[in-house]
């Protein structure tokens, strides 16, 4: 990781995880649901703080931190192998129309990366911006809560299912999450 996404300790953060190649992986819920349950895993046992979230197509954004006793840059890269693995293990075991082309894409992105295996499935980095203050909290929050709206999933963010945006409109979401005052 860079210095112009470099995590410290103690902050809060706007974060994006891409799918290599943008490829639309996260139209089908058993993926989707690979995420979802990583993600309360590394809350429940890695110390993963989540203020809002929004999984859409081909990206996750978050705005989180880690607890005082983990490190937000151990948690997503833990995050990030996990999920690599279990989604493309679904991948190759679910009925899926385009496992070769996906797989593949994947291959190809790994290929000449010495710490890549067989298949890479998130881009490098995290796209971690520290939020600053309270309008720029603010800007992603509304940001992240209308991705759906505005890619023209629902029409309005408290009905999409995978992300917080039901949360903050009074409903249950899918995690457990740190409510922004």
């Amino acid at each position: 990781m860079g210095i112009k996404n470099r995590i410290s300790q103690g902050y809060l953060y706007f974060l994006t995880l891409t799918v290599v190649d943008w490829v639309d992986v996260f139209t089908r819920p058993v993926y989707k649901h690979h995420i979802v349950n990583s993600l309360k895993y590394c809350q429940q046992q890695k110390g993963l703080e989540l203020y809002a979230w929004c999984l859409m197509s081909n990206h996750l954004h978050l705005i989180a931190s880690a607890d005082e006793e983990h490190n937000l840059s151990d948690i997503l890269r833990d995050f990030k192998k996990f999920t690599n693995k279990t989604i493309i293990a679904s991948i190759q075991e679910e009925p899926e129309s385009r496992r070769k082309w996906v797989l593949d894409r994947f291959e190809f992105s790994g290929r000449y990366n010495p710490k890549i295996k067989n298949y890479k499935f998130w881009q490098d980095g995290n796209d971690a911006k520290e939020i600053t203050s309270n309008h720029f909290l603010d800007q992603k929050l509304d940001y992240i809560q209308m991705n759906p709206v505005k890619a023209e999933i629902v029409s309005e963010p408290e009905h999409y299912w995978y992300s917080s945006a039901r949360d903050y409109a009074g409903e249950k979401g899918l995690l457990d999450l740190v409510f922004i005052d």
